[in-house]
């Protein structure tokens, strides 16, 4: 009881205390909503071009034969169980949101030592049953005895040679639906 005392306000601050929370509730819903949160969510790969920074990634994963069958978040996230998937989706978008915000991202994106240690387990996990009797999926397999990964070989696979910002420049990407309400938007542009 003494708890719930200390937190409401007295008489004289209840209607400012109201206000300023008003105000900042409507700050987060407006910024989960801009940011477009929920996609982050789901596995669907546009979720990837919400920073522009990806479109060429995109765009060369969506020419590759590994649209019809993978999307990002089955080559870029942990299988293992679901809490590991969420996880490192988690650790990794908010790690990429606090590059994009501060404006730090590279011209040229690499991936991380974690994110190759991934992509190559979701290889391996994919296609180790086609390439079962084949003798370099047994190279490929045992990533830590040779140092090589599966796109030391397949370079091409599935982005084809992205290497910059500029790499894609006529390529047409998924127009996003802006997150900005009309009335904002034509009052900025009047």
């Amino acid at each position: 009881m003494k708890i719930i005392r200390r937190i409401i306000p007295p008489q004289e601050w209840k209607m400012a205390v109201t206000i300023v929370s008003g105000i900042l509730v409507g700050l987060v819903i407006y910024l989960v909503k801009i940011s477009n949160a929920p996609s982050y969510l789901s596995d669907s790969s546009t979720t990837c071009i919400n920073c522009h920074v990806m479109e060429p990634q995109y765009v060369s994963w969506f020419h590759s034969s590994h649209r019809e069958q993978a999307n990002c978040n089955d080559c870029h996230v942990p299988h293992n169980n679901f809490i590991n998937k969420y996880y490192f989706k988690g650790k990794d978008g908010m790690r990429h949101a606090t590059i994009f915000t501060l404006r730090k991202e590279p011209q040229v994106i690499r991936i991380k030592a974690e994110g190759k240690h991934v992509v190559q387990e979701n290889c391996k996990r994919c296609h180790f049953h086609v390439n079962e009797n084949v003798t370099t999926i047994n190279v490929c397999a045992k990533e830590n005895d040779t140092g090589k990964r599966c796109w030391d070989c397949h370079r091409d696979v599935p982005h084809g040679t992205v290497s910059s910002l500029s790499s894609t420049p006529n390529n047409i990407v998924p127009k996003l639906e802006s997150p900005v309400p009309d009335w904002l938007d034509k009052l900025m542009n009047e």
